[in-house]
């Protein structure tokens, strides 16, 4: 009896040793880092390379949680709460987000799927603005994204490009000629600031209003409207992002299609595991739990 009372108590604590394992697994998981992600492009070399895995944290700027596990879309938007972190977002932060458009580039749509790596140059109430190749933010001296390749593409001019890399967002030629050499400048929205809005910047923030309000903006008789209402100002209730690849001259970012909002946000990318070279298969040594700056 004794004996079958010893092996029922060893049976007991193993098996509460392994839901505890499995709890503090799905806590590690859920709220500190996300799964050690692989990197397929080259938008973000030299600082992240093709073939580099990578631990991403989620305290910074804080886990990303559903409200709700068993609807977490209402009216076709995710919805998302984000804990406290152990601090927030700084420029040149190298972050993972969730890509912010799904098939229309007129509505934003958090994709899940799609999971983006790029680094923050501008923050919530920046003004940001690329000058003859380089990178500005009103009132900030800091370097910003990747010095070198700017440096590169200010001695490089619109014919040695095709349109689709050469033009940026809004992508329109009356009232914007925003391009990869001279852009904005551009106000990136935070929560509570409002703006003035008329036709002309509504084509810069009509994306942002319509996913913070799930209601249309238009234009009649040289007038914005909200669904019905008279708009002539409005108040962010989200914090946006200017987000940018390294390797400027091949990375789908904030240049192309616009700000990111906060909730699309999942962490910082703090280091690489181990990489392997995409085109060889070869183990890159020097890479080997390479912190990410």
């Amino acid at each position: 009896m004794k004996r079958y009372k010893s092996i029922l108590k060893s049976v007991i604590k193993f098996i509460m040793f392994i839901v505890l394992s499995l709890g503090l697994a799905v806590v590690f998981r859920v709220f500190i880092v996300a799964p050690i992600i692989s990197i397929p492009s080259k938008s973000m070399e030299p600082a992240v390379m093709a073939g580099d895995r990578i631990i991403v944290t989620k305290l910074i700027p804080g886990a990303r949680v559903f409200e709700d596990f068993r609807q977490f879309r209402i009216d076709g938007k995710v919805q998302t709460k984000r804990l406290r972190g152990i601090r927030q977002v700084r420029r040149n932060n190298v972050l993972v987000f969730n890509f912010p458009y799904s098939g229309d580039w007129d509505r934003i749509d958090m994709d899940l799927n799609v999971l983006y790596l790029k680094r923050c140059v501008a923050l919530p109430g920046d003004t940001f603005s690329i000058e003859n190749g380089i990178y500005k933010v009103n009132n900030c001296l800091d370097s910003l994204g990747c010095a070198f390749r700017q440096q590169e593409l200010t001695l490089q001019s619109r014919d040695d490009f095709s349109p689709v890399i050469w033009n940026c967002f809004p992508h329109d030629s009356v009232h914007y000629s925003w391009n990869i050499k001279d852009f904005g400048p551009l106000y990136v929205p935070a929560s509570g600031n409002s703006i003035s809005l008329d036709i002309r910047n509504m084509l810069l923030y009509k994306n942002l209003i319509e996913y913070e309000t799930n209601q249309k903006l238009s234009v009649h008789n040289g007038l914005v409207y909200l669904a019905d209402e008279r708009l002539n100002t409005y108040t962010f209730k989200l914090n946006y992002y200017f987000m940018a690849g390294d390797n400027i001259f091949d990375s789908g970012d904030s240049r192309y299609w616009g700000l990111l909002p906060e909730d699309c946000m999942i962490g910082k990318a703090i280091f690489v595991t181990h990489s392997k070279d995409p085109a060889t298969g070869k183990f890159r040594w020097k890479r080997l739990i390479k912190i990410i700056k």
